[in-house]
């Protein structure tokens, strides 16, 4: 079949980066954000040793940007999320949280602040677009709210710092983690953070000309090549073993910041007013009933992530479920993110999982399950 016959129809948007995944070994898609992102480029144990080991390319276009721009920018981005952005600095990056009224999460996207009054929410799977557009209405604000031609690639891994001195010169070094600078590589117009969604030393690639996506994932891969860089996606190993969220997996609009640990995201102090802060303050005062909680599962290891949610029992209770599971090879583990009533999240207690294969013990635990302190990716 030719690359361009594949898909569902046009309803699904591909990526500049789609044809060159194809070539590179793509096997297999999910959607986000209403795009394609590749999901399978053959062993996904092989692809999690790539990113740990050397590096890997990964075409995350399906981050779309929120584009916020005009005189009352900051106020409005602001008032769209409960983290204190009042000492955010013109070429800083940070990862928030978007509520809506209840104080349900809408999506935990990172935010690029590229000019005083210029922002780009660079979003994780739900349609803030339209939530911010449909805000601004009633805002009184003076902001204009569109997403833009920008398409990002992350380069993950611990010799993705080589490969970015190879292709933007030795100054690129001295980008610090969550922040951005504007650059250009052979007339091609980019963003480059030093983000990621690995847990370890990245950075993001925004591409700012649809047109030249194919030219950018090229040269990239030509200038890894020596690095042992590969095509590859984004590794749920690794993403749970470092405790990060996946949005509709982790986390939606009936989950709350506190009920993920997230207290250090919600300024309910500061004087500025944002969406859901009367409601965070009702919830930080009664209490959560929830809590995310890390858990090792016992057994044979998983063959592929979860694809429901499964109920965590205990002493023939249904207390909480798991949100995401996966065998880590480096921890030789079934490790797991789940969330559980408060009074049942107590570190070391064993219960049982019930997933599609039977029942399995497993044991409450923290998380994240390796580096802790994130000490690889800030490094």
């Amino acid at each position: 079949m030719q690359a361009e016959d594949f898909g569902f129809g046009t309803q699904i948007r591909k990526s500049p980066y789609f044809d060159a995944t194809v070539r590179w070994g793509a096997q297999g898609f999910s959607v986000y954000n209403h795009m394609y992102i590749p999901r399978d480029f053959g062993n996904p144990e092989q692809n999690f040793w790539n990113l740990v080991n050397d590096a890997i390319l990964c075409d995350v276009a399906v981050e779309r940007q929120v584009e916020i721009t005009g005189p009352d920018a900051a106020k409005f981005t602001q008032m769209l999320t409960c983290r204190d952005l009042s000492k955010m600095a013109v070429g800083q990056c940070k990862y928030i949280l978007i509520t809506n009224a209840d104080g349900g999460i809408l999506n935990d996207p990172i935010l690029l602040r590229l000019a005083e009054n210029h922002f780009w929410i660079s979003l994780a799977d739900s349609d803030i677009l339209l939530w911010a557009q449909g805000v601004a209405i009633h805002s009184g604000l003076d902001v204009t709210i569109c997403e833009p031609d920008v398409s990002p690639l992350q380069l993950q891994g611990p010799k993705s710092g080589e490969i970015m001195r190879a292709l933007f010169g030795d100054d690129i070094m001295d980008l610090r983690y969550y922040w951005l600078r504007e650059v250009e590589l052979d007339g091609i117009p980019l963003i480059v953070s030093r983000t990621g969604w690995s847990s370890e030393l990245g950075y993001e690639i925004y591409l700012r000309d649809g047109n030249k996506g194919d030219l950018l994932w090229e040269t990239i891969m030509a200038a890894g090549l020596e690095f042992g860089l590969k095509p590859g996606h984004t590794s749920s190993i690794r993403r749970i073993e470092g405790g990060m969220l996946s949005y509709h997996a982790d986390a939606d609009m009936s989950t709350n910041p506190f009920e993920l640990g997230f207290d250090r995201l919600v300024n309910l102090e500061m004087d500025a007013d944002f969406i859901g802060k009367a409601a965070l303050r009702r919830i930080k005062a009664d209490g959560v009933s929830r809590k995310q909680i890390g858990l090792i599962i016992d057994g044979a290891p998983l063959t592929g992530p979860n694809t429901t949610f499964w109920p965590i029992n205990l002493g023939g209770e249904t207390i909480g479920k798991v949100t995401s599971a996966v065998y880590s090879p480096r921890l030789k583990q079934n490790i797991a993110l789940a969330i559980v009533s408060a009074e049942h999240a107590n570190i070391g207690a064993e219960v049982e999982v019930v997933s599609h294969s039977g029942v399995s013990r497993a044991t409450l635990s923290e998380r994240p399950f390796y580096d802790p302190k994130k000490q690889i990716a800030a490094a």
